[in-house]
């Protein structure tokens, strides 16, 4: 999933456990003489242009210690010795160093069923049609696979194990779809699911796998894990969908980048089609496309 790069500092390194790394200013803050590269307020504003091309997303200026931290590893990988350089030879090269550039500075941020409430939604919205009734829904942010994992237990549970059910799970992170498309979680990240999701779904590690558990095949067979980059105009989708999830991802564009997802979303999804998003993220401006029909759910117009 695109997630928000400026939500996680998660981590010591990016929260000034090392001395490699500044406060939240630029590069005249404090502890800038301690820097392993030098880092320059061109050198963000050339990553904030960038980022925002190739993915939408707005960096606001309190997040130069997040992208020095996260984008000196890819001058050490790439053997580049400053900012400067690293950006300049990255602008005249169309190769995978840019995807290994938007990895850098995306952050997926998931769990299994996450927002609940969704969920019980969703497996209402399923059971309104006769049984046997196709449904085709896409997770356009499925970052690790936790929530795509999530939509296809809930579809299962209420269509049935032959349900004619295909979700699409698509992400701009090339690294969180390998894990995703895997479906090995470690047994204490399953924090969202219950007993019986973990007896019916997943299989526990034995041996030198003890601790870990895998996705059953009737999970993964229902998912097409595909990289998709939601500010282009190039989804190759050919069928419309009945159902799109698209949580916590918009409210890092900005407005217009947020109504061009919005007016690409509608055309992929049927007339009545549902649209899930984040606890943070409204659309009311955009009332010609989606009407409100639950909490952060919509329908298309």
């Amino acid at each position: 999933m695109l997630r928000n790069p400026e939500t996680d500092l998660a981590t010591r390194s990016e929260r000034g456990g090392s001395s490699r790394v500044v406060g939240e200013g630029g590069a005249s803050g404090p502890l800038a003489q301690g820097r392993e590269f030098v880092w320059t307020d061109a050198d963000f504003s050339r990553v904030q242009a960038l980022i925002y091309q190739r993915a939408g997303i707005n960096l606001h200026e309190g997040k130069h210690a997040m992208v020095y931290s996260r984008l000196s590893r890819r001058l050490r990988e790439t053997g580049h010795t400053s900012f400067h350089d690293y950006l300049g030879w990255l602008e005249n090269h169309d190769g995978t160093e840019w995807q290994e550039f938007v990895n850098a500075l995306t952050t997926n941020l998931t769990a299994f069923f996450r927002e609940q409430h969704h969920f019980e939604i969703f497996s209402n919205h399923l059971r309104s049609r006769p049984a046997g009734s196709p449904w085709r829904v896409w997770c356009s942010a499925a970052s690790t696979g936790e929530e795509p994992y999530s939509i296809v237990m809930t579809a299962l549970e209420a269509l049935g194990s032959n349900a004619a059910f295909k979700l699409v799970a698509s992400d701009i992170d090339s690294r969180v779809l390998a894990t995703a498309a895997q479906g090995i979680y470690r047994l204490e990240a399953l924090k969202g699911l219950t007993q019986a999701h973990l007896q019916r779904f997943f299989l526990r590690g034995k041996g030198a796998n003890s601790g870990l558990v895998r996705a059953k095949p009737e999970l993964i067979k229902a998912i097409e894990f595909i990289s998709v980059n939601l500010i282009r105009d190039d989804w190759p989708f050919r069928e419309p969908f009945d159902v799109v999830f698209c949580r916590n991802v918009m409210i890092y564009f900005d407005a217009p980048t947020q109504r061009r997802v919005l007016e690409r979303i509608h055309r992929v999804l049927k007339p009545g089609g549902m649209l899930f998003v984040g606890h943070a993220e409204n659309f009311s401006e955009s009332r010609d496309l989606f009407t409100l029909r639950g909490k952060t759910v919509y329908e298309r117009r």
